[in-house]
């Protein structure tokens, strides 16, 4: 049984379309590929309508990178309707690594001063990586994505990757392509150089 990696072995790991998950039970770090893969494109992206007043508000103070382990920590914490985390202590101390490398970002709300929402992902060429999101105020963690995809935009990122479909990246435009496919568009991507900040 494994629990451990090295950021090496993450960054490998992206470049060949794996991800690492702990599980929840015994921490084993265990690496995911799948077929289809799910991706959020970029270019055609358009917020929900229920999201504009909210923006418009200006609710939330949005920053990038200021409080990354606390953002981890967020989404590794238990929801409602899950009995475990696969993030694990060990996931958590190597994308932190690679936060202090500059490849791991995240984007964060905060209300009142206080850290209320976020998410976080791995930068690599033109490919981010999204891993997970959290939110302590409704909507807080819609706004950071919405904030996430014009960064991307801005700094002319090609490839947004979500990993699996579920109902959470289906808001956000998520769509299915075969393994194959991705992994063409991951190696073009990666070659580019954009930088996240």
């Amino acid at each position: 049984m494994n629990k451990t990696f090295t950021p090496h072995q993450l960054i490998n790991g992206y470049l060949n379309g794996y991800f690492p998950m702990a599980d929840s039970d015994t921490e084993e770090i265990l690496w995911y590929s799948p077929d289809p893969r799910a991706i959020i494109p970029i270019k055609t992206y358009k917020e929900q309508k229920s999201l504009r007043p909210i923006l418009n508000k200006k609710k939330f103070d949005i920053r990038f990178n200021t409080s990354f382990e606390k953002i981890m920590e967020g989404c590794a914490s238990l929801r409602k309707d899950e009995e475990g985390t696969w993030i694990s202590k060990n996931i958590i101390k190597n994308y932190c690594t690679l936060h202090q490398l500059g490849l791991a970002h995240s984007v964060e709300a905060f209300y009142n001063n206080e850290l209320v929402g976020g998410l976080y992902g791995v930068a690599l060429g033109a490919a981010f990586f999204g891993e997970s999101m959290f939110y302590k105020v409704p909507n807080a963690s819609k706004v950071c994505f919405h904030y996430l995809i014009e960064r991307l935009k801005e700094k002319k990122f090609e490839l947004l990757d979500t990993q699996f479909m579920n109902d959470n990246v289906i808001r956000f435009g998520a769509i299915e392509i075969p393994k194959e496919e991705y992994l063409i568009i991951l190696q073009e991507a990666v070659c580019k150089k954009v930088s996240f900040i």
